[in-house]
């Protein structure tokens, strides 16, 4: 009994630093992430785009995950998972200070330039950190740890926008009157260049606070993980194969495209959508927070349950209904209130990808880094659908576009939670 005792508390002290340290790197990339739903309000006036133009900022920050996660895979393989990590903060560092200097001078295609690249760090930062945590205790435990991990991720992603808000958004409804009733002109264009370069500075301190980090995570005890010992092919009773012979694999792709999608239009979109029945600028670059806050309740309830009480898969599906049932309440009330509906989605999403990830990967063994990649790859969900959401409110209700883009999505989600992620399982 007592060596049972030992060895039990030497594994939980073994993986409390790992875990500190990927719960820091949720961290950044929650509040990176989540500053893309601000920055389409602030790109909209500095850049005095339409929506469809503003809505390029999600498009260029989560496309670059579809381009870059499969060449992050093979780095991964030739770097281990630690190194990757570092190297993918210093991407994000170069990214954050392209993308302060193109805002500063007004230049919106260079701006985007800088987001592709910070997403091009995150694809790599993603694609190490998820398997890590995943496989750094027992798989059927995962989505409990990937939910810790969420909450760090969450924490950051309703401080962004308020951060964002108190530093470059403050007094937005005062600059928009005053601009109105500005007309065209030099002197109109020096207001403009005024209220860009108030992002300079704090990305400034983003990209030095990034190579510090990575600094420190060089120096620091992160152990290396060898996936190919960790998630053993034989957990699914599969025999040799390539990455095709994983069925499981290929639905959970389209499963956490999907999944990105309505996370990135319940938290991103918010904004656009509270817009849509006429509410102040100065609230809705706020409604990104609620969602955040949202998700939070969802991961404490979603780890307090994951295992104890209720499987990853079944929760998966519970939380695909509430999905739907949350858009159908948004879709048949107003204002505040549905607007409230959108924010609950935060709670139906929260446990959703601490379930995808790890059900998806689970027993790769050698191409657990590639699965890994081709997971990253359908982040590129996250681009496309708002796309569908701000093309399709040009011809319908906002509301209607809403709902017609995100109930298939949850319906797809609820498919693979009940059987998809059993697909080609042999398993007893």
């Amino acid at each position: 009994m007592s060596s049972t005792t030992y060895t039990a508390d030497a594994q939980r002290t073994s993986t409390l630093l790992p875990m500190m340290i990927i719960g820091v790197l949720f961290f950044i990339m929650g509040f990176f992430t989540w500053l893309n739903g601000p920055l389409i309000s602030f790109v909209k006036v500095a850049f005095t785009l339409d929506d469809i133009n503003a809505f390029l900022v999600p498009f260029a920050f989560y496309v670059s995950y579809f381009v870059l996660a499969l060449p992050a895979g093979a780095v991964l393989k030739r770097t281990g998972m630690k190194k990757g990590m570092v190297l993918g903060l210093f991407i994000m560092a170069l990214g954050a200070a392209v993308f302060g200097e193109f805002v500063r001078i007004r230049v919106y295609s260079g701006a985007l330039t800088g987001l592709f690249v910070i997403g091009a760090g995150l694809s790599l930062l993603q694609t190490a950190s998820n398997p890590y945590i995943s496989i750094l205790g027992p798989i059927e435990s995962a989505a409990q740890r990937i939910a810790l991990m969420g909450i760090c991720n969450k924490v950051a992603g309703a401080l962004a926008p308020l951060a964002f808000g108190a530093l470059v958004m403050t007094g937005i409804d005062a600059f928009l009157g005053q601009m109105s009733a500005m007309a065209q002109g030099p002197a109109r264009e020096a207001l403009l260049n005024q209220f860009a370069a108030r992002v300079f500075w704090p990305y400034m301190v983003l990209a030095g606070l990034l190579v510090v980090l990575a600094i420190w995570i060089v120096f620091s005890s992160l152990p290396e993980i060898k996936p190919s010992g960790a998630n053993s092919e034989r957990s699914i009773g599969h025999g040799k194969g390539g990455i095709f012979s994983f069925p499981h694999l290929w639905l959970g792709v389209l499963c956490l495209f999907l999944y990105v999608g309505v996370e990135v239009m319940a938290g991103d979109a918010i904004n656009t959508y509270g817009q849509g029945f006429g509410l102040p600028l100065t609230m809705t670059s706020h409604f990104t927070t609620y969602t955040m806050f949202s998700m939070l309740v969802g991961y404490l309830v979603g780890s307090a349950l994951i295992p104890r009480f209720i499987s990853q898969q079944r929760y998966l599906a519970v939380s695909a209904v509430l999905g739907v049932l949350f858009a159908i309440g948004a879709l048949v009330t107003h204002s505040y209130t549905s607007v409230a509906f959108v924010a609950a989605l935060g709670f139906a999403n929260a446990m959703m990808w601490p379930a995808i990830f790890p059900l998806a990967i689970k027993g790769l063994g050698s191409h657990t880094e590639l699965g890994s990649a081709l997971l990253i790859m359908g982040i590129v969900g996250g681009a496309l659908l708002p796309q569908v959401f701000v093309h399709l409110k040009q011809y319908i209700d906002f509301q209607l576009a809403f709902v017609i883009v995100i109930v298939p999505c949850y319906l797809y989600i609820l498919y693979y939670g009940l059987r998809g992620h059993n697909v080609g399982s042999h398993a007893g």
